[in-house]
């Protein structure tokens, strides 16, 4: 009996000792509210649907240089934190918001002092796997990174003099240096290590697992049959796939369709991918967005100026707004071929619907390093 007694007394105490680690205190140390709302967690797998390009890794952990959990934590606070902008107003999830896949329910951004700027934020889910090295609307960041720094610098974004400033700013927070030692070896705050750790966070960032992978995967009941029909339009005579491809249904190429043309002054509102490459073919071209989870991003294009799916769908349909640079891979040729009828309009809006997925869903912190 006395042996029973024991052992009742040691599992007592051992729920006495989960408790107070549930409750943040470890043997009298109090765990930081930070770090209890934003752990280290590992690596995740990505969900069914991606990873699956010939030749190219499986999962995050195969990239040549993976994100680590450490890194992905700094950078997921450093993603929601407001301290990023000079006034501390705006974070990168002021524009990029989980709930809408982050991209924007807005057609476009807003940034410091309530200034508006030309572009809606793009979503930059899966982009871990983007097939070419182009980010933002016109391409003109190389990588994650850089994407991560440009709107720190911005005036009508996070309003930074330089990102000098950035790095002071961030290394001045007391708590901070410890994550990024944690991080990267050293407790140096440098900008390389603050959009490493934002653009590794963002590498996380993954949708998959949709309706539409898991009828791909043999699940034949994982769809209406409106959806199947769009499945065919989509990947035949609609020729959708012409720009639309891959597992992010993106060629991350740049594309004219004659949004913000201005026929009476023959003029862009936007000049877009000719901005960056001061080619005439280029004017008016941006960057093909993934259609993964696009029922959560509208309003749509780059400026935000068509309101709904269907809208998206009709443009197509007419081959969009002719101009000088009209892609060819939209023009009048395939217009007179397609004219969509309204069923098939509303079968390619459910299978657009259907590639809503799973994984990539997040809410902030409930508190950041002080």
């Amino acid at each position: 009996m006395q042996q029973v007694r024991l052992r009742w007394s040691e599992l007592a105490a051992s729920l006495v000792i989960a408790g107070m680690v549930f409750c943040g205190v470890v043997l009298g140390q109090e765990v930081a509210p930070w770090e209890a709302s934003n752990p280290i967690v590992p690596i995740p797998d990505p969900p069914l649907g991606i990873g699956t390009e010939k030749n190219g890794p499986a999962k995050l952990t195969e990239f040549p240089d993976p994100p680590t959990p450490e890194r992905v934590r700094l950078g997921r606070w450093l993603f929601f934190d407001k301290r990023l902008s000079d006034d501390d107003t705006i974070s990168c999830a002021t524009c990029h918001r989980p709930e809408n896949a982050f991209s924007e329910p807005t057609p476009v951004s807003t940034g410091i002092g309530g200034q508006k700027g030309g572009r809606k934020a793009p979503s930059f889910i899966n982009q871990a796997w983007t097939s070419l090295p182009h980010f933002f609307w016109d391409g003109r960041a190389a990588s994650l990174e850089e994407q991560a720094g440009g709107p720190m610098i911005n005036p009508i974004e996070m309003g930074n003099r330089d990102h000098e400033v950035v790095v002071a700013k961030i290394a001045a927070i007391q708590s901070y240096p410890k994550y990024f030692k944690e991080a990267f070896g050293t407790e140096e705050v440098t900008i390389a290590r603050i959009t490493k750790a934002i653009a590794d966070y963002e590498r996380t960032r993954m949708s998959g697992n949709s309706a539409w992978d898991r009828y791909r995967a043999g699940d034949r009941n994982a769809v209406s049959d409106e959806v199947k029909k769009g499945h065919q339009l989509f990947f035949g005579n609609a020729f959708c796939i012409d720009c639309h491809l891959g597992q992010n249904l993106t060629d991350s190429k740049f594309h004219n369709l004659g949004v913000g043309w201005d026929p009476e002054t023959e003029t862009f509102a936007d000049e877009g991918r000719y901005a960056v490459t001061k080619e005439e073919a280029d004017k008016g071209a941006f960057k093909t967005p993934s259609l993964r989870d696009v029922s959560k991003r509208a309003p749509y294009m780059h400026d935000g100026s068509i309101q709904t799916l269907r809208e998206v769908v009709k443009l197509y349909s007419k081959g969009g707004e002719p101009n000088p640079h009209l892609s060819r891979k939209i023009d009048r040729r395939f217009a007179e071929q397609l004219d969509f009828t309204e069923e098939q309009i509303i079968v390619l809006i459910r299978f657009m619907e259907a590639l809503d997925g799973e994984g990539y869903q997040d809410t902030a912190p409930t508190a950041f390093p002080q």
